[in-house]
């Protein structure tokens, strides 16, 4: 239970987008700073802009804003604890000028962000921000009655800006690369839309940190809230289920103060790139490759692919002969063990992380995971078979079936066109590699890797997955 006197917290963050892997990370860190002795200034204020966030909000607000946090150690280890650094949380869509005036509020020193990587509003072809999206268009015409995060900032930092108060610092904890630069080319990009001289003070005084998140936090479901009552006693209308592991690099660039979170474990750096590098190459496009390959043989869960020592040698062999020799030098990281801990993570067979949840959005995953190191490997000459295998993989999943003749649907923005692009044969490799917004024009330009994605694609239309990872592991 929290040790602190909650009643005499303050406001110092305001959390937008509160799920549970906010509460599972951000708001644990700054609870364990809270029972550590921290200062009073930063407890969070969550805030929700979704018509989907009522639910959490009347949930939380039922029970003062406290949560259990279960962690699901992979030897059937667990540890619980309640975390009281959320002491508030607004409803916007019902209480505009509340969030606005809390945002504004000169207590209020970070804004930080979980909105997903679709709620910074980019094209992911263009990379540009679209400006022509309904809400945008709205909340430039109505700046007091906002819907959009963008419309939120801007008018808050220019009630800040009147009233001669500092910024605040805009942090995202979003998992995409340089979440800090994508958060500020966005808000600079709407605000310049409403008013060029705020945009500018926007752009000379706001600091837009970018950060290295990572920790799994699977959907919390009545098993869980059984399992509390009946060891705990305790009743949670939202406890949040997560593994032991937990990181955090943060850039440490904030321009109105910041709480000492390295005192719990924040690991504070001049540049977070490198970590990101790491965790993207490394956990997330490993990820990927356990999903479609694991998918197309008949497994649900990832822990049960690692159980199986063909697909634990195929990850091992990627992440150690593949990308590491590609990441560089990485400071005050131990990157063996850090592999080892992935491996353990992947495998803990009480997180009942999907394999369907890591399927979705390949369009958006693939390019950001997995694609910079397959054309690092080609510009380098270096071996393509298993970097071809994980894409291959996924070109067989867009078809909607998997080896045992069950049928999925293809969850992607892109779903369409990917099931186009994968429905002829003949023309497969030129049609799915060709799509130069996914793969660059790297790959589709390298005969080696147009031979080694064919090569293995006929593997696994052939004689299926199994045998695609025996052959790999005896080449």
């Amino acid at each position: 239970m929290p040790a602190y006197e909650r009643g005499n917290l303050r406001h110092g963050i305001v959390h937008i987008g509160v799920g549970g892997f906010h509460r599972a990370h951000e708001a644990a860190y700054t609870h364990q700073l809270l029972q550590a002795g921290g200062s009073a200034d930063w407890s969070i204020c969550g805030v929700g802009l979704r018509e989907a966030d009522r639910t959490m909000q009347q949930v939380l607000s039922g029970q003062d804003h406290l949560y259990t946090l279960i962690e699901l150690g992979a030897d059937n280890t667990n540890a619980t604890s309640v975390i009281g650094s959320i002491t508030d949380f607004l409803f916007a869509p019902e209480e505009q000028d509340a969030v606005l005036e809390k945002l504004a509020s000169p207590q209020v020193k970070i804004v930080s962000l979980t909105i997903t990587e679709g709620g910074y509003n980019v094209d992911d072809n263009t990379g540009r921000f679209n400006e022509g999206h309904p809400d945008i268009r709205y909340d430039l015409q109505n700046p007091q009655q906002p819907r959009t995060v963008f419309g939120y900032l801007t008018e808050a930092l220019d009630r800040r800006r009147a009233r001669n108060l500092p910024p605040f610092t805009v942090m995202s904890c979003d998992n995409l690369p340089e979440n800090g630069h994508v958060a500020r080319a966005a808000l600079l990009a709407f605000a310049n839309l409403r008013d060029a001289d705020l945009a500018s003070w926007i752009e000379a005084n706001v600091s837009f940190p970018s950060s290295m998140v990572d920790r799994i936090t699977p959907g919390t479901n009545d098993k869980h809230r059984q399992w509390l009552k009946e060891h705990y006693d305790l009743e949670d209308g939202w406890p949040v289920i997560c593994e032991p592991f937990c990181q955090w690099v943060l850039e440490d660039d904030f321009c109105n103060g910041r709480p000492e979170w390295e005192r719990v474990g924040v690991q504070f750096t001049d540049d977070v790139a490198p970590y990101e590098r790491m965790k993207i190459r490394l956990l997330n496009a490993s990820h990927s490759a356990m999903a479609y390959l694991g998918y197309l043989a008949g497994y649900r869960y990832t822990h049960e692919v690692m159980a199986d020592e063909r697909f634990s040698q195929f990850i091992r062999s990627f992440m150690d002969e593949d990308v590491t020799p590609i990441l560089g030098e990485i400071s005050g990281i131990d990157v063996p063990a850090y592999k080892q801990t992935l491996i353990e993570r992947f495998s803990n067979p009480q997180m009942g992380d999907e394999l369907a949840r890591l399927c979705m959005d390949g369009s958006s995953k693939i390019p950001k995971f997995l694609v910079p190191t397959v054309q690092t490997l080609v510009n380098e000459g270096r071996p393509l078979s298993r970097v071809a295998m994980i894409i291959a993989s996924w070109a067989l999943y867009l078809r909607g079936q998997d080896e045992k003749g069950q049928h999925h649907e293809i969850n992607d923005p892109l779903a369409a066109r990917l099931k186009s692009a994968v429905k002829d044969r003949a023309n497969l490799t030129s049609d799915f590699l060709g799509m130069a917004d996914i793969f660059g024009t790297t790959l589709a330009n390298s005969s080696d890797f147009e031979e080694a994605f064919e090569a293995e694609l006929d593997k696994l239309e052939t004689n299926g997955v199994f045998s695609g990872l025996q052959s790999l592991q005896e080449a």
